[in-house]
């Protein structure tokens, strides 16, 4: 079993798209688990498809078996597919919108998924160490649109030693575009040490942009000026239009005030509440 990671630092593990192996302390989780392989096609709704065009990093089934929870932004298939609906543990708990909450629970028997509400939080304790997931706001489609697309949640990941003080404060966007609520975000999580945004341009059939292109996400790092932005939900399905050379670019403005960690699928980057502490290869 790796190490645990440096006090107060927390080890990512990009495995591809959105999907993330977080290990803080004793805490270990997940993020929107898709483990569809290239060539294989995610269902996202309303009879649309997609195919995928990388390979995941990890299998379902090299997952640590003291997986603490999943944090799960909303039910899209590259974010929840059919694999992480089979192989995943029915006790498994997933933090999630109240709308997904329902749905694993009702259709697919995890029993311990909990749905937040906007603002609401869940604590996850293991050991020494505790993480408060809070539930912030986005919004998938642009306009009337959002209501054809299933709610979405990002999410602020305080982590911290068991009723001590929060050492480290990650954003994670989920599928949203730029909107008010990001505004919202900004005047009620300062201080964010690292932002993991959902880029990707994903563009639906009519040229409906339902997440971040290049210009969103420089514009929200903008807004919330975390210490450092770690992209992610780029390049791996064919819906997916705005590259991440494209961010990139954008991030390389002498004005923008976030460093940039670069991870790519199967690397590991250690980060604490100043940034990058370590790098390793999957």
């Amino acid at each position: 079993m790796p190490s645990a990671p440096p006090t107060g630092a927390a080890e990512i593990l990009f495995v591809g798209n959105a999907t993330l192996l977080i290990r803080y302390g004793d805490l270990t989780l997940l993020t929107d688990p898709n483990f569809l392989h290239r060539g294989q096609y995610a269902y996202l709704g309303k009879g649309l498809l997609s195919k995928r065009l990388t390979d995941p990093a990890l299998g379902a089934d090299q997952l640590p078996a003291d997986l603490d929870a999943v944090i799960l932004s909303h039910l899209h298939g590259d974010h929840w597919d059919r694999v992480a609906r089979r192989r995943l543990p029915r006790s498994l708990p997933v933090i999630t919108t109240p709308q997904a909450s329902r749905r694993l629970q009702g259709l697919h028997g995890f029993s311990r998924a909990t749905g937040l509400p906007v603002w609401h939080d869940h604590v996850l304790l293991r050991g020494g160490s505790q993480v408060r997931v809070t539930a912030l706001p986005g919004r998938h489609g642009p306009g009337p649109a959002r209501f054809l697309l299933p709610p979405v949640m990002g999410s602020l990941l305080e982590f911290g030693d068991a009723g001590g003080d929060v050492r480290l404060r990650l954003y994670i966007s989920g599928d949203t575009l730029m909107f008010p609520g990001i505004h919202e975000i900004a005047r009620r999580c300062p201080g964010i040490h690292l932002a993991v945004v959902h880029l990707g341009g994903t563009t639906l059939p009519g040229g409906l942009l339902v997440t971040m292109d290049a210009l969103q996400g420089a514009d929200l790092v903008s807004v919330l000026r975390p210490g450092h932005v770690l992209p992610v939900h780029y390049d791996d399905y064919g819906v997916m239009k705005s590259p991440l050379s494209d961010f990139l670019r954008e991030t390389g403005r002498p004005d923008f005030p976030s460093g940039v960690v670069r991870c790519a699928r199967g690397e590991r980057v250690t980060v604490d509440a100043n940034g990058p502490v370590g790098r390793a290869g999957g």
